[in-house]
């Protein structure tokens, strides 16, 4: 199916995204993909699947988890939103319900389906932010056992990809137990954001 998809127009590529209807009989809330991207984003933001609150606005990380997501990196709304700039595909589009613990996995048929076509029409990406378990799963071929092992490594795949914890507000205590997340993480990747916005990257 990759290969059929890499033979249509990027904008048909997305057009199809955004009409998904795959896992239509499993989703509490009905399917409606929220992605967003442009063939010259420099920037992908990967994460797990929208919320409740990102399925009924269909804008990425509009929650609590994006207002946290926008501090680390250093950058606001406007931004954040520029297409041109940035790229946001979680692992799953749609929301998947809501368990015990929180939101359900997302559902793997979105990266079985779209994944490696919509990576491979993004030619001009620079850094990659990989956000919780399931983004490190996929795209860290060397992925250790932990978010936090992982996120521990963050230098080990700088500077084309950071991989970090989930910016949940119930992340709030791997937080304090982490702090070198904050102190050290995000001021090297803020740094690293700036240069690929502004194009001084060596890439």
């Amino acid at each position: 199916m990759t290969d059929d998809l890499g033979r249509i127009a990027f904008d048909e590529l997305v057009r199809r995204v955004r009409a998904c209807t795959i896992c239509n009989d499993v989703l509490p809330l009905g399917p409606r993909p929220v992605v967003q991207l442009s063939e010259s984003s420099r920037i992908l933001v990967v994460g797990q699947a929208p919320g409740r609150r990102v399925h009924e606005t269909g804008l990425p990380f509009n929650d609590p988890s994006g207002d946290r997501l926008r501090q680390w990196m250093g950058v606001t709304r406007d931004t954040f939103y520029d297409e041109q700039k940035m790229a946001i595909l979680p692992m799953g589009f749609c929301y998947p319900g809501t368990g015990r613990s929180g939101d359900l996995p997302p559902r793997p048929e979105c990266a079985d389906a779209w994944r490696e076509a919509l990576l491979a029409r993004l030619p001009d990406i620079r850094l990659t932010l990989l956000i919780g378990q399931y983004a490190h799963a996929w795209h860290l071929k060397d992925q250790h056992r932990s978010v936090t092992e992982n996120v521990r490594a963050w230098r080990r795949y700088w500077p084309d990809i950071i991989p970090m914890p989930h910016p949940s507000p119930r992340n709030n205590l791997w937080l304090r137990n982490n702090p070198w997340f904050e102190q050290d993480v995000v001021p090297a990747m803020q740094e690293r954001i700036s240069e690929v916005l502004d194009g001084d990257d060596t890439q």
